[in-house]
């Protein structure tokens, strides 16, 4: 627990004893519920239960599809969402941020096809989780890129979750999966029939919080207490994801 942190809960949060934190499933090593359980792991549970350890705090997960995330917090069913989301201005008129680790973009291929790149994606079909960065930002500019060179457009499929998109890859429907490189390269890990084909574009993620203040800034003293300490950098290297650590955690830096 850090005391400071707790001090700056708002009465709300206090008397109610729980944090109400949306998270999606189906994205090892992300998030995912322990083998024969329904109990959620991965980075962003764990680190979820230790902001909710700091805050003195229960925390309750609630699992959504992640494109129901923000209006849900819009509509205050959830205090705060850990769900690798990138903070952007557009969803920062929503909640706002507070950063906990980093990540890059990462393209997958079927084991032994041609590769994909982020400079050969034009008029490739390419996978996509639906709501994603990737899908709402980094598509859209990478399809001006195509349309300046005379290229072809993406052509996208859009999926739930990542193990859905990569089950397309594998039946010959998509040419690539584009998602978080975590994800990708925990999958490929598993999943001799794919390959990492290209990774770039690394930028932190952060703690998405309704617009409360006092929350905010309670989540962000956590936050940085968290991350100064031993169990943040064990969570990270037990999933893993060691170069996600970050060192700082800023209040609604958008990427």
């Amino acid at each position: 627990m850090n005391e400071s942190a707790v001090a700056l809960l708002p009465g709300s949060v206090s008397a109610r004893h729980t944090l109400r934190v949306a998270i999606p499933t189906n994205e090892p090593p992300t998030q995912f519920y322990s083998e024969g359980t329904r109990y959620m792991t991965g980075t962003n549970p764990d680190i979820a239960r230790l902001i909710g350890n700091a805050l003195n705090l229960d925390v309750d997960i609630k699992v959504v599809n992640f494109d129901s995330i923000i209006p849900g917090i819009a509509a205050g069913r959830y205090d705060m969402t850990v769900s690798s989301m990138t903070p952007t201005t557009k969803r920062m008129a929503a909640m706002d941020f507070v950063d906990y680790m980093q990540m890059g973009n990462a393209i997958v291929v079927a084991k032994g096809a041609e590769p994909v790149t982020r400079d050969t994606l034009c008029g490739r079909r390419v996978g996509v989780l639906t709501g994603s960065y990737q899908l709402t930002v980094n598509v859209p500019a990478y399809e001006q890129d195509c349309a300046a060179a005379g290229k072809p457009p993406i052509r996208i499929g859009q999926f739930q979750d990542t193990r859905q998109a990569i089950s397309a890859l594998a039946s010959g429907r998509q040419d690539a999966v584009l998602a978080d490189s975590p994800i990708l390269e925990y999958a490929t890990a598993n999943n001799p029939a794919i390959e990492v084909s290209d990774t770039f574009d690394y930028t932190p993620v952060a703690v998405g919080v309704t617009k409360e203040p006092a929350l905010v800034d309670a989540v962000s003293a956590a936050l940085d207490f968290v991350i100064a300490g031993d169990a943040y950098r064990e969570v990270l290297e037990k999933y893993g994801a060691e170069s996600a650590m970050i060192t700082r955690a800023r209040v609604n830096a958008a990427q």
